[in-house]
């Protein structure tokens, strides 16, 4: 060290035990300021420099990337921890977890390659390939917001929307790869006419008959739950009760019988395939699940009657 206390770059170097092209590049970027030049033109740095510089190696050392490095040191935080670095550091974890996340959906999708039928392997990477990684699920839930009554309040859009988009699993199997690729490519293909074909059967007063269907389902987790077959009960009545009132009418045998018959009419494959696929990825039971075992519920119900 001179007797002004500054350092030469190479001396920096020496005691950091790194390069003089790497001082100069964090120089460069204005990570590492000087604190002079010499006579002869060559940089010096003072003796704060050093701490400054592992900082720096140590950030980059994590993968870090400079502008970011350069925040936390203009806000202050020098070598100690503060909230700029916590800021940074925080950020740093959720973009590993997302790295994670991808390279985990990536080996499932690629176990499902490996596994699947030469003949149909085509096919298959086709399918899985239409899905971005990490998946998104905003093409499935603007399935759902078409698929649902215009006139249905903003929460209970929500609530249903959030309820019935699968969200991929964290640690996804091959299996559950393909299921969501299904469940994509069934939402993405959705057009205008398909959508009306399966609509489910609404009245005039949405918001009616969805607040009773949901308290409707919830019934039907606690009947499942003791393994009780679907047939007459509190869950049904509920869910027969949400139709009439948003028909305006009352729930009545006759109203049962009519009731059954249209619900069988708007029966759809799509949905069934939906909700076989969607089974995979939504833990515990599915709206569309709990939604069969009330249809079934009413169609032994209306046989008995």
């Amino acid at each position: 060290m001179s007797p002004d206390g500054t350092l030469s770059i190479g001396d920096l170097a020496a005691r950091a035990r790194t390069t003089v092209k790497t001082i100069r590049f964090y120089s460069d970027q204005g990570l590492l300021p000087e604190a002079a030049r010499s006579s002869g033109g060559h940089r010096r740095y003072g003796p704060d420099a050093l701490a400054r510089l592992r900082t720096i190696r140590s950030l980059r050392a994590l993968d870090v990337p400079v502008p970011e490095i350069k925040r936390v040191l203009e806000s202050g935080d020098g070598p100690e921890p503060g909230d700029g670095l916590e800021a940074v550091v925080a950020r740093r974890l959720d973009d590993i977890g997302g790295q994670l996340a991808a390279l985990r959906w990536r080996e499932a999708a690629l176990r499902a390659l490996q596994e699947c039928e030469p003949g149909r392997l085509a096919e298959r990477l086709e399918l899985i390939g239409a899905v971005s990684v990490p998946p998104d699920t905003s093409a499935i839930a603007h399935y759902w917001r078409r698929l649902l009554p215009a006139r249905l309040s903003a929460r209970l859009r929500t609530a249903i929307t959030e309820a019935a988009v699968p969200q991929p699993p964290a640690d996804p199997t091959p299996d559950q790869v393909l299921a969501f690729a299904r469940v994509h490519a069934l939402a993405t293909a959705a057009t205008d006419h398909c959508l009306t074909g399966h609509r489910p059967v609404t009245e005039t007063h949405p918001d009616l008959l969805y607040d009773g269907l949901y308290e409707a389902h919830q019934l039907v987790e606690a009947a499942v739950r003791a393994g009780r077959a679907p047939g007459p009960g509190e869950a049904l009545d509920c869910y027969t009760a949400a139709y009439a009132r948003a028909a305006g009418t009352r729930d009545t045998p006759v109203f049962r019988q009519a009731l059954a018959a249209r619900l069988a009419a708007a029966d759809h494959p799509v949905m069934h395939r939906y909700w076989h696929l969607a089974g995979a990825l939504i833990p515990g039971l599915t709206l569309g699940a709990a939604d069969a075992w009330l249809r079934d519920a009413l169609a032994a119900d209306t046989a008995t009657g």
